[in-house]
């Protein structure tokens, strides 16, 4: 037994980020403010985006990304299947469909899925950037901009990694970025989102904050004014200063945060690379995977275990693990209104059932790492076939 419990996931937060939200809290100024507007800014320059639009949630930025795309009730939206269920709940929300899709061996969604699912009524794509890594964009961007399709890049996992030399933020139409306690970088609850386009940008943050015209966040300063005007029925998904007090020194602290994630990865996969019942993450090319999750895949056959009891087993040694994600289909409300069951999406399901988060966050020492070898390694030596 580990002298103590170490837990799939701990944010790292530093005196800097404490002193950035007590000034706020000094301020005054606790909801949408010049913290919020900072933020934003200095988001957007670290991606290389033309706008950002700080939020309540990656959720939040999903649904103003298909809501100003024309999603609607009839409309169908392409979402792999392999995600967290928030990647479809949004497309119900809006009325319209969710159209599920199978992913690779490599944890990514499926292009050629992707094309075999376009029909007349495919108004947007939704690719996941699975565990930190980007999905193959260059093709999925090719299909959809043939035919007129929106693509919204859920990029919950992904701050700080990239694609063809490129930080993840700029290629689709929208990105969805989220800042959970769990992810790369945290500001407790909150997401942003990025784009390139200038129409699309003013209409999420028109409907941000309950559809309010422009500025109406600053009505209480100085140079505020008390008139506002609801241009639409929006929503309440904006992000407030406390938050981006501790966004502001995350995103500084972000490579950092990034280059630790991937030392740690390197050892991990140092350590396991003789054990065959454990199949290891790989970084494609063209790609810099920011190791947000390190999945591993048990080779169910080669063990007397399943993987419920593997995960038991690293509890009982003090290691705490999770699973990402239960695929979507599999869910009961989806199963339900969607039609479908166990086989639909053969790939998908096969990683599921083997497929293990190992703990894997800056905070983790070198001692903490090397707990976590040796208790994966001795499960798997004494649950050896």
């Amino acid at each position: 037994m580990s002298r103590k419990f170490l837990p799939y996931c701990l944010p790292w937060i530093g005196e800097e980020e404490i002193a950035e939200v007590v000034d706020s809290l000094r301020s005054g100024w606790l909801t949408t403010g010049p913290k919020v507007k900072r933020f934003e800014e200095d988001f957007r320059n670290y991606v290389g985006a033309e706008h950002a639009i700080a939020v309540s949630s990656c959720t939040a930025a999903l649904h103003l990304a298909l809501a100003v795309s024309g999603v609607g009730p009839g409309d169908e939206v392409i979402v792999p299947t392999l995600t967290f269920c928030s990647t479809a709940n949004v497309v119900v929300h809006l009325g319209a469909r969710p159209v599920l899709v199978d992913v690779e061996d490599s944890l990514l969604i499926s292009v050629a899925a992707v094309e075999r699912a376009i029909t007349p009524r495919t108004k947007a794509i939704v690719p996941v950037h699975y565990a930190g890594q980007a999905c193959d964009l260059d093709p999925l961007l090719s299909l959809a901009r043939g035919r007129g399709i929106a693509v919204i890049e859920d990029a919950a996992h992904a701050a700080g990694a990239s694609y063809g030399g490129r930080r993840i933020g700029t290629h689709g139409d929208v990105v969805a970025f989220s800042f959970y306690a769990t992810k790369n970088m945290t500001t407790g609850e909150g997401g942003m989102i990025t784009t390139n386009q200038a129409a699309l940008a003013a209409r999420m943050r028109l409907l941000s904050l309950h559809g309010m015209s422009k500025d109406a966040w600053n009505r209480y300063t100085e140079t505020g004014s008390w008139f506002y005007e609801v241009m639409e029925p929006g929503y309440k998904y904006n992000m407030t200063d406390i938050q981006a007090a501790l966004g502001l020194q995350q995103l500084r602290r972000l490579d950092g945060f990034i280059r630790r994630r991937r030392e740690i990865a390197s050892r991990y996969a140092e350590c396991f690379a003789g054990l065959p019942e454990l199949g290891l993450p790989r970084e494609l090319s063209g790609r810099h995977h920011i190791y947000h999750l390190y999945p591993v895949q048990l080779d169910l056959e080669r063990l007397t275990i399943d993987r419920h009891s593997f995960i038991q087993e690293l509890q009982r040694a003090g290691i705490g693990a999770s699973v990402h994600f239960i695929p979507v289909h599999l869910h009961p409300y989806y199963r339900r209104t969607g039609g479908y069951c166990a086989g639909a999406f053969p790939v998908a399901e096969r990683l599921y059932q083997g497929l293990v988060s190992l703990p894997l966050y800056p905070r983790m020492t070198d001692a903490d790492v090397e707990e976590v070898t040796l208790a994966v390694r001795q499960v798997v030596a004494a649950n050896r076939r």
